[in-house]
């Protein structure tokens, strides 16, 4: 599973990195260091191929008998940070076998990330389902984790870190 998961976060980091220079690890275990020198020259591209990285670890936590498909949005949209950086938002949909039990899941990868530093918050969304948060230390960066829109379904929603757009660029539509 390990190098599954290794090899995912490769993949994903080339597909953002035209240059091919290998990106420092910037997911909910990165330090502070590595989260400043990334942030400071990142691409969107290279901000939206580490959060569907990150999606995937997370989707990695989930019981593969479990598993029935994995919905990863190619494409998201651009929020503003602040009045000069943006980040990427999009969701990851698993959909999982009928009977299968979504909270203990959901805690599961709340007890992961919590044993690895992480911060995570815990609440209910408007449908009393458990809902976390995880946030790691770069600005913008979030991982909501809950219940989808079916009661066979596990979305995760995300925003990258916080990112300078090249100057010209309109942050509207798909990206």
């Amino acid at each position: 599973m390990t190098l599954l998961l290794v090899g995912l976060i490769g993949l994903a980091g080339c597909a953002g990195n035209p240059g091919g220079t290998p990106i420092e690890p910037t997911g909910p275990t990165a330090t502070k260091t590595q989260e400043a020198t990334v942030n400071a020259e990142m691409t969107w591209q290279q901000a939206k191929a580490h959060t569907q990285a990150v999606q995937l670890e997370i989707v990695a936590l989930i019981p593969k008998d479990a598993v029935v498909s994995i919905d990863q949005k190619k494409k998201g949209v651009l929020l503003s940070c602040n009045k000069t950086q943006h980040n990427w938002n999009a969701s990851t949909t698993v959909t999982v076998a009928e009977g299968t039990k979504i909270e203990p899941i959901v805690k599961a990868i709340e007890a992961h990330y919590r044993a690895n530093g992480a911060r995570v918050s815990v609440d209910r969304n408007v449908n009393e389902n458990y809902r976390i948060q995880i946030d790691p230390p770069a600005p913008g960066e979030s991982y909501i984790v809950s219940e989808g829109l079916s009661p066979n379904e596990i979305r995760i929603a995300s925003g990258s870190p916080c990112f300078t757009l090249p100057e010209g660029t309109y942050p509207g539509g798909d990206f």
